[in-house]
This record gives structure tokens, C-alpha cells and sequence, in this order.
């Protein structure tokens, strides 16, 4: 079938057609933010972030959340915002570290949308996250030792993911984002190239 170079398919311009949300997952530092935002602006498509919309819904940050109303509370939370967003336009979704623990999480984006799990090695992670002050499950006397704690039990559940891209190995953020693409274009149910620019 032809296609009609005058009229792209679609409205943006875009190189691409992102046709499901890519809901980012992994654990802390492994680059959801970093990598979503430049998926997000090659895919000419809106970057979210889940974490985000909790603390504007809220008022409040994660770790004052976690503080005053308790992790259960805040997954429910969690729950109700990823499935909102997930509700909407195909976006770049970077969610919590724990977020895809849930099978309930799992369930609607596997529905919806598609997991891309980043997927980083502790010495990666601790790198990344072992100055920073705003992650509550990391409040803890040995954080390291919690941190490869985390990692070790939630292996299997981020191996559910339907795609993975592995960020060790010291790969820049443009170089990562293009790895996602290529992931990403293997599933044309996903993303394919806009054939019509």
C-alpha cells in the first residue's frame, strides 16, 4: 500500500508513531528520569513522571508522604495515578522503583501500555543514588546493604518487564535512548517510524 508523502500520519511531524505508553521501570538511579525525558523529546511525545503527580496531587514529597501516611498509602496512591495516566495519550511514564512490585501496577500496564525495564547493576545504582537525600527506603543505618537488599528481591519481578535495556557500562543518555528506541521499534504494536515524512 502507498503512502502519501503529503500527509504525515501524524499531527506532530514526528520521525515516529508512538502507538502505546512506555512505562519506564527499574530501580532508583538506573536513569527513568534522565532516559524518559530524552525518549520523550525523540519520540516528540509528553514525558510524565508518576512520582511527580503524587507529590502535586498531594502537596507533599514522596519522602514526607512515606513519612506521615506510610508506604501502603502511598502505593494505593501510586496505583490510582499510574492507571490515570495510563488512561490518556501514548507519553513516556517514568514510574517509582517499586511501582511494577504491584501486581495490580503490572496487570494495567501490560493492558494500557508496555514496560521497558532500565536495567542497572548495583555498583551503577549505589554510584548514583548513594549522595542524594530523597529516597526514604534508603533512611536505613547500612543504605548500600539496603539498596543491594532491594535490588536482589525485586530481580524476578523486574524480569516480568516486556522489554529491558541494560544501562550499565557507562553508555551516555543519548546513547541509552537510542538503545531504547531500537527496543522499541521491535514492537510495532509499540512504536514505527513515520514512513510518511
Amino acid at each position: 500500500m502507498a503512502q502519501r508523502a503529503s500527509t504525515p500520519k501524524n499531527k506532530s511531524g514526528s520521525e515516529f508513531d508512538l502507538h502505546r505508553t512506555v512505562v519506564l521501570v527499574g530501580m532508583m538511579g538506573s536513569g527513568k528520569t534522565a532516559i524518559g525525558k530524552a525518549l520523550s523529546a525523540r519520540l516528540n511525545v509528553p514525558f510524565l513522571d508518576s512520582d511527580a503527580e503524587i507529590e502535586a496531587a498531594a502537596n507533599a514529597t514522596i519522602a514526607e508522604i512515606f513519612e506521615r501516611d506510610g508506604e501502603e498509602f502511598f502505593r494505593r496512591r501510586e496505583s490510582e495515578v499510574i492507571n490515570r495516566l495510563l488512561s490518556g495519550a501514548p507519553c513516556i511514564l517514568s514510574t517509582g522503583g517499586g511501582a511494577f512490585l504491584a501486581e495490580r501496577n503490572r496487570t494495567v500496564i501490560s493492558e494500557k501500555g508496555v514496560s521497558l525495564w532500565l536495567n542497572a547493576g548495583l555498583e551503577t545504582l549505589w554510584e548514583r543514588v548513594r549522595h542524594k537525600t530523597t529516597r526514604p527506603l534508603l533512611r536505613t543505618a547500612n543504605p548500600k546493604q539496603t539498596l543491594t537488599d532491594l535490588l536482589n528481591a525485586r530481580l524476578p519481578i523486574y524480569q516480568q518487564a516486556n522489554l529491558v535495556v541494560d544501562v550499565d557500562g557507562g553508555f551516555s543518555i543519548e546513547e541509552t535512548t537510542e538503545a531504547a528506541i531500537a527496543v522499541l521499534l521491535g514492537r510495532p504494536d509499540v512504536l514505527e517510524k513515520n514512513n510518511a515524512l
